[in-house]
C-alpha cells in the first residue's frame, strides 16, 4: 500500500471524513442538440492517479474543461477540494496544476523562461519564484538544459517542460490531458515515470485523460471508462479485467462496456482532433 493508501486507511479507523480530491455529481453538458456529457458521476480520493478512457468524443475533454473552470456544467455540480468549480474558480485555479492537450510551450525562450512565466501567471511570491523553477526544472530533471531554448528540446523534453510549469504553483491536484500523445515508446516512458514520482514523493492528485490502454493499466489506481459522453464503468484496471475474465485487457473491458458503439462527433470533435494532430507533428 502506498504511503497516502496508508494515511487514508489511519483516517478511515479513526472515523474521520476524507474529503475528495475531485466531486462530480449528476455532470451533464451539450453542444447544441449533442450531448456531450449525460450524468457523469465519480470521486477521485486525494493521492490517487485517476484515469479517464475513451476514444475522441468520449466526454474526456468536457470533463476537464469543467474540472479546471474553463467550462460551467449544464447540469450537476464538480467540486475540488470541496471548491466548486462555479462558485470558487480562481480558488479552484490555484489548486490545481494543468498540461493539456495542445501544446503550452513558448518555443522561443528557455525551459527557465517558461517556467518563470508560469510561476508569473500563478503568481508566486517574488521570494520563493526563483526556488520554485529551481524546484520544479529538477523534479522533472530539466536542470541541465533549462538555459537551452524550448525549441531545441526533444518530443519528451517539452511534455516534461510543461508538467513543470504546472507543478510551479505547487498544486494539489495535477491535471493531465493526454500527456503522451505524439510521443516515441522512449519519452511515454520518461513521463510515466514523473508521474510515478510525483505520486510517490509527494502524494499529489493526479488526474489523466487517455485511450491508451496500456498507459492507464500501468499507472492509474482507478479508471473511468467513458462513451458517448456516460461513465459505463468505474474500478480498478485490475478488478475491471477480472470481472471480465481471465487474460482479459483493459481494451476487452472498454470493448465490453462500450457494446460496439462508436461515438458521434460533436462541436469540439473537429478542433481536438486538429489540435492533437498538431501536437504530434510537433513534439515527433
Amino acid at each position: 500500500m502506498s504511503r497516502d493508501g496508508a494515511a487514508r486507511g489511519r483516517l478511515a479507523a479513526a472515523g474521520e471524513a476524507v474529503q475528495p480530491a475531485v466531486d462530480c455529481r449528476g455532470l451533464g453538458y451539450r453542444f447544441g442538440q449533442v450531448v456531450a456529457l449525460d450524468d457523469v458521476t465519480f470521486t477521485i480520493t486525494p493521492g490517487e492517479v485517476f484515469g479517464l478512457l475513451g476514444p475522441n468524443g468520449a466526454g474526456k475533454t468536457t470533463t476537464i474543461r469543467i474540472l479546471t473552470t474553463l467550462l460551467k456544467p449544464a447540469t450537476g455540480s464538480a467540486g475540488v477540494f470541496g471548491l466548486d468549480t462555479v462558485r470558487a474558480r480562481m480558488r479552484v485555479r490555484q489548486a490545481i496544476g494543468h498540461v493539456p492537450q495542445q501544446l503550452s510551450v513558448d518555443a522561443s525562450l528557455t525551459g527557465w523562461e517558461n517556467v518563470w512565466l508560469f510561476a508569473r501567471l500563478f503568481d508566486v511570491p517574488r521570494r520563493e519564484r526563483k526556488a520554485r523553477i529551481e524546484q520544479a526544472l529538477a523534479t522533472m530533471e530539466l536542470t541541465e538544459v533549462a538555459g537551452r531554448l524550448a525549441s531545441t528540446y526533444s518530443g519528451g523534453m517539452v511534455r516534461r517542460l510543461e508538467m513543470a510549469q504546472a507543478l510551479v504553483n505547487r498544486p494539489r491536484l495535477l491535471i493531465l490531458d493526454e500527456p503522451t500523445i505524439g510521443l516515441d515508446p522512449m519519452a511515454r516512458a520518461s513521463v510515466w515515470a514523473r508521474v510515478r514520482e510525483l505520486r510517490d514523493d509527494s502524494g499529489m492528485t493526479v488526474l489523466l485523460t487517455t485511450h491508451y490502454m496500456e498507459e492507464a493499466d500501468a499507472l492509474c489506481d482507478r479508471v473511468g471508462l467513458m462513451q458517448r459522453g456516460r461513465l459505463r464503468a468505474l474500478g480498478s484496471p485490475a478488478a475491471l479485467k477480472a470481472a471480465l475474465g481471465p487474460g482479459a485487457t483493459l481494451e476487452d473491458v472498454f470493448r465490453h462496456h462500450a457494446a460496439g458503439e462508436l461515438a458521434d462527433g460533436d462541436k469540439e470533435d473537429f478542433r481536438d482532433v486538429r489540435a492533437t494532430r498538431r501536437t504530434a507533428r510537433r513534439l515527433g
